[in-house]
């Protein structure tokens, strides 16, 4: 388990190199955006299964595909979440596009639509739990998908010289206080704290670490696509981006909007399809439901490439910011 001496290295290191550059849901997974207005949430965070993880949490990147209903069905938008490869250090297709949106003003908006999202995921117990109807499952270690907002509070507190032990410490730990206010008519986490007293965990959840041991968290992200996922991703992205109509017979059975089936169309890759080996806990790509960040949270800028501007094209429909963008690239 790393100290948090080391965690405090790593994340001034993720500091200064980001400032020099450039699952599927179930009980097991506490919704605190649920909680009402000036509600409180405390949880207590336990370390990662994954001993070789420094961190207790990992960080998700998701990409939203917005399409303009389902072909063969209505026209109510719907709305498909594909895994961002940089989670994997790896080079994004869609990313790599949509960073040059960023070089034309009148392309920031559509930039940031398509831009990927971060949320992050811990485990550990609940402690106030204010959502009535919400049932504590048989292993009452709990996960949490974590937004940027509150995330940089949970980090800034960390690198604050007066917190002295990891606050996952079984017997010196801190609870953390999750608390709910509104700013500008969206969800606002930004008075959320660390506990001021360490206090042990109790016995009972002791005896569940025991018993039920520790997630590898890691299992909880999409599997990584493939080749064939990847040319799936870019042919969604470039139909998103031009208006069209999501197409399950061509992409369901990759990819899909949480909670629809289509007939025939399940979800899986064809044998042909690199996939990552099964994982039992593990969230499929095209089964993730889970919310790439936490709904009605105000939307937290992108963090866009330093590009300068250039001309404005004054591209005032979708379907033509592709074809602009490339007739650009290749002149």
């Amino acid at each position: 388990m790393a100290s948090l001496a080391d965690i405090r290295a790593r994340l001034a290191a993720q500091e200064n190199k980001a400032s020099g550059s450039t699952f599927q849901g179930d009980n097991a997974i506490f919704p605190h955006w649920n909680i009402n207005e000036g509600d409180t949430a405390t949880v207590r965070f336990l370390p990662d299964g994954d001993t070789s993880n420094p961190f207790f949490w990992i960080e998700r990147q998701m990409i939203r595909l917005p399409f303009n209903g389902v072909v063969g069905g209505d026209n109510k938008q719907v709305v498909v979440t594909v895994p961002c490869v940089e989670m994997w250090n790896e080079t994004c297709p869609i990313l790599t596009e949509v960073r040059t949106w960023f070089k034309d003003p009148s392309l920031e908006d559509m930039g940031r639509k398509y831009w990927k999202k971060r949320s992050y995921l811990f485990q550990g117990f609940v402690h106030t739990n204010p959502l009535e109807d919400d049932k504590t499952p048989e292993n009452p270690i709990r996960r949490f998908i974590i937004s940027p907002q509150i995330f940089t509070t949970i980090k800034s507190s960390l690198m604050d010289p007066d917190m002295e032990e990891l606050p996952t410490d079984y017997n010196n730990g801190l609870d953390f206080r999750i608390i709910k206010t509104t700013k500008g008519g969206y969800a606002d986490y930004s008075t959320s704290s660390w506990a001021r007293k360490e206090t042990a965990l109790s016995a009972d959840e002791m005896e569940a670490i025991e018993k039920y041991g520790l997630f590898d968290l890691k299992s909880f992200l999409p599997n990584k696509p493939g080749d064939i996922e990847l040319k799936v991703m870019q042919e969604m992205f470039e139909a998103s981006v031009d208006g069209k109509a999501y197409d399950p017979d061509k992409w369901a059975s990759y990819f899909k909007p949480a909670g629809m089936n289509f007939g025939d169309s399940e979800t899986k890759a064809p044998e042909s399809a690199p996939v990552a080996p099964k994982v039992e806990a593990a969230a499929s790509v095209a089964e993730d439901t889970t919310p790439p960040f936490e709904p009605n949270v105000a939307p937290a800028p992108a963090a866009e490439p330093k590009v300068e501007a250039a001309p404005a094209a004054g591209a005032d429909k979708a379907q033509d910011i592709l074809a602009m963008i490339r007739a650009r690239q290749s002149s």
